[in-house]
């Protein structure tokens, strides 16, 4: 399987006016990473489901999460694994350690705040409702990932209005581009 671009669902998967769809059908060589039960993640699980993901690659993939999936980008770092990849995407990482987070935590605490061993980026919103600002710092800060925040966006996903989201395309653009200049 050749990708250079590994798309990285939340918690309920991306539906069809979220902005990690739009791009995938802008470009169909890219590859969301499967997962068996979007409404009950477990880590561990979802951990594996995303190195074999990473395995099948023929070079270092840019992980584009969303989400839970941010964590999971940031629980598979420290997973051990031998496979390495690019640099991540993170877009509105939610805080499974607030008391409001929708559901179980399935081993997704607590969030592994070391810094991540490639390039990453984090996007975040001002009026979250899974992520307070200073907690997103906070994890841009620990991960040493360059902080974007866009204010007032919500989760930024299809409900939110972000749909096609050109501007975050940008973003990604100008992230891949400085990982190879």
């Amino acid at each position: 399987m050749k990708c250079d671009i590994l798309t990285l669902a939340g918690l309920w998967n991306s539906g069809p006016q979220h902005w990690q769809t739009h791009w995938e059908q802008r470009h169909p060589c890219w590859t969301r990473v499967a997962h068996r039960d979007w409404n009950n993640p477990d880590r561990d699980e979802w951990v594996a489901e995303l190195d074999a993901a990473i395995a099948d690659c023929e070079g270092r993939p840019i992980l584009v999460a969303h989400s839970l999936a941010c964590m999971l980008v940031a629980q598979w770092a420290q997973s051990c694994s031998t496979l390495k990849v690019a640099g991540a995407f993170l877009v509105a990482p939610s805080d499974v350690e607030a008391p409001s987070y929708p559901i179980d935590a399935n081993g997704f605490k607590p969030i592994p705040l070391e810094r991540l061993p490639f390039p990453s980026i984090v996007v975040a919103s001002s009026n979250d409702e899974y992520v307070a600002p200073d907690r997103a710092r906070a994890f841009a800060q620990a991960w040493g990932s360059k902080l974007v925040e866009i204010g007032p966006a919500g989760h930024i996903n299809g409900a939110s209005g972000y749909g096609a989201w050109p501007e975050g395309f940008a973003m990604l653009d100008d992230f891949c581009r400085d990982l190879n200049p």
